[in-house]
């Protein structure tokens, strides 16, 4: 789907990376200027933990079906995008 939009993404599973430790994923991001999308608050204390953290989107939804996920994210990306263009490093979707 970001793709679809202009934006270059890779799961972590097309990176062998599902049972690498959120940790090594994160300096990951660092070292290749990423941003991260997740649901694991995990990641959220690593940003807040970070001097220099990656951007970080925070999906905050319940349980829900890929395709229902993937429709909200969808509609909420112009938000997404202008608040990382506006230099926000944590964007936290409810």
């Amino acid at each position: 789907m970001l793709q679809q939009h202009g934006h270059e993404s890779k799961h972590v599973a097309d990176l062998s990376m599902m049972e690498t430790p959120d940790r090594d994923i994160w300096i990951w991001a660092k070292q290749s200027k990423s941003i991260i999308i997740s649901k694991d608050e995990d990641f959220v204390i690593l940003h807040g933990a970070d001097e220099h953290p990656v951007p970080l989107i925070w999906v905050r939804v319940g349980n829900t079906r890929r395709k229902e996920l993937l429709e909200w994210f969808e509609r909420l990306l112009p938000l997404i995008e202008e608040k990382l263009a506006a230099g926000e490093l944590l964007v936290e979707l409810t």
